[in-house]
């Protein structure tokens, strides 16, 4: 089963470092997909269309574990997260 988790959030200092485009900033939208024992994480400006990985993602998760991951690293990023998002853990 899917699991599908969406936050907005505003980023702490040093933002969230991206895969395609490096540091984000200010107020984003963090959404964590969790299938297959992995949870990806993409950022995105709110209110844009353009989404980026952020680094470190995809993230392992057990099972059941997906929700905690994904406050993990909305808790990371409002605290900033300029190397990515690897340290996250649920």
């Amino acid at each position: 089963m899917n699991e599908r988790y969406r936050s907005e959030v505003t980023a702490g200092p040093g933002g969230v470092m991206t895969d395609e485009v490096g540091t984000v900033t200010g107020d984003l939208t963090v959404v964590t997909e969790v299938a297959g024992g992995q949870a990806a994480v993409r950022v995105q400006y709110t209110g844009a269309e353009e989404w980026y990985v952020a680094t470190g993602s995809p993230l392992p998760v057990s099972a059941g574990r997906g929700e905690g991951i994904h406050e993990a690293v909305v808790a990371m990023i409002r605290h900033g997260a300029p190397e990515g998002v690897a340290q996250a853990t649920g």
